[in-house]
């Protein structure tokens, strides 16, 4: 039950994925949530994103499974990794354990068009960046580049990699550039004709890897390239890249890769970028969530899942607390995320050296992605909700 005397406040910075995913759960559960956001509208740059078993669980109970299945493009069985040549390496998983498919490749303009239409609008406040936070015993400030300043029980930044509110937890730790740029961009699936329907394809050799999958309902595919580079390279969605340069990275490769390149005419491409886990994610009233507390690299595809995940349990450890028990509650949400997102940040590092091919032995890289089911499934299988009612009742 809610405390007689107010609805908590819940103030999210950050109108991306992972703070309007947190909105809805902590709404759902009863609380009054107000999402702030620097652009002028909501919106997402780039192209696809993966929705996984762990994550879909917790949208569909939210109430979002319709909307998804609509928007998504259903990927499962004939998802395959491959050799840079074509030579089929093994299985790309596409369930739990239990054998559910809950997998969606997703543009990410869709995912959060679903998430703000489950949202009030009036609780959307856009033109709002955030500049400063200051906090007391009872209440938590934040103020605005447009000068006003509002109050919170609880202060959530989903404000991505480059949040301002993260110094007011830890101290400043800059993202560390992973030495890959990526290639990104969509194709229309009538292009391409004999391409296999909802599937999964990653190529893996010689330092890259190129990737594949369907988005917006199957009719689009999503491809990334993702390359080595001397220089680094800018963290951004929206800087256009070179399509020539693209290809003669590839040249070479199987030829399906070159079939779906001959297609494109525009791509995009972003830096890599992601850093150590932190060594705290709140401070009383303020908590960190996603891109804000632990970036990682896309190579287990979990960013946004992740993201999802602590929004999730943010809500579960907030319901019905006063004001006065939000600050060990997010101490408890700290406690429970940072184990496994440190767990997914290394894994996801490590799994990108598998698919650069950063071994002596291809037979032992092959070997490492044809068990990597056994990591997936485990990160497939894990219940937010579940863990985080545990971490309450503790």
């Amino acid at each position: 039950m809610l405390n007689s005397s107010a609805k908590l406040r819940v103030a999210v910075i950050g109108g991306g994925i992972g703070g309007l995913a947190a909105a809805n759960a902590l709404m759902q559960k009863g609380l009054d949530v107000t999402v702030y956001e620097q652009a002028s509208r909501l919106g997402e740059v780039g192209a696809g994103v993966f929705v996984y078993p762990n994550s879909l669980r917790q949208l569909e109970r939210m109430g979002f499974g319709p909307a998804l299945a609509r928007v998504g493009a259903k990927v499962g069985p004939g998802s395959v990794y491959y050799r840079k040549d074509g030579t089929v390496v093994g299985p790309i998983v596409t369930t739990d354990s239990s054998g559910w498919n809950g997998m969606y490749g997703m543009h990410r303009a869709d995912l959060l068009d679903a998430l703000a239409a489950a949202f009030p609008e009036e609780a959307v406040r856009t033109g709002y960046r955030c500049v400063g936070f200051s906090q007391t015993d009872e209440v938590a400030t934040i103020d605005f580049a447009n000068g006003e300043s509002v109050q919170a029980d609880v202060v959530i930044a989903a404000d991505g990699i480059k949040s301002v509110l993260q110094p007011y937890v830890v101290e400043p730790s800059p993202p560390e550039y992973a030495g890959f740029r990526a290639y990104r961009g969509l194709v229309s699936r009538e292009q391409l004709d004999s391409w296999p329907h909802e599937v999964h394809q990653v190529w893996m050799g010689d330092g890259k890897h190129f990737m594949v999958f369907p988005v917006r309902s199957g009719t689009l595919l999503n491809y990334v390239g993702f390359v080595p580079t001397a220089n680094e390279t800018a963290e951004s969605w929206s800087a256009i890249g070179d399509r020539d340069e693209l290809a003669a990275s590839f040249a070479g490769w199987d030829p399906q890769i070159g079939k779906l390149l001959d297609k494109v005419e525009t791509c995009y491409w972003w830096g890599l970028y992601d850093r150590k886990p932190l060594g705290a994610w709140r401070n009383g009233r303020l908590a960190l969530l996603g891109d804000a507390a632990h970036p990682m690299l896309p190579h287990l595809g979990q960013g946004a899942n992740q993201a999802i995940e602590d929004g999730v349990a943010l809500s579960v450890l907030l319901e019905g607390l006063s004001a006065a028990q939000a600050p060990a509650a997010l101490a408890a949400y700290e406690n429970l995320r940072r184990p496994r997102t440190a767990m997914v940040q290394s894994e996801a590092r490590r799994n990108g050296m598998r698919y650069d091919s950063q071994y002596e032995s291809l037979e032992r890289r092959d070997e490492e992605i044809r068990h990597s089911f056994i990591l997936r499934q485990n990160l497939y299988d894990y219940d937010v909700e579940q863990a985080a009612r545990l971490a309450a009742a503790a």
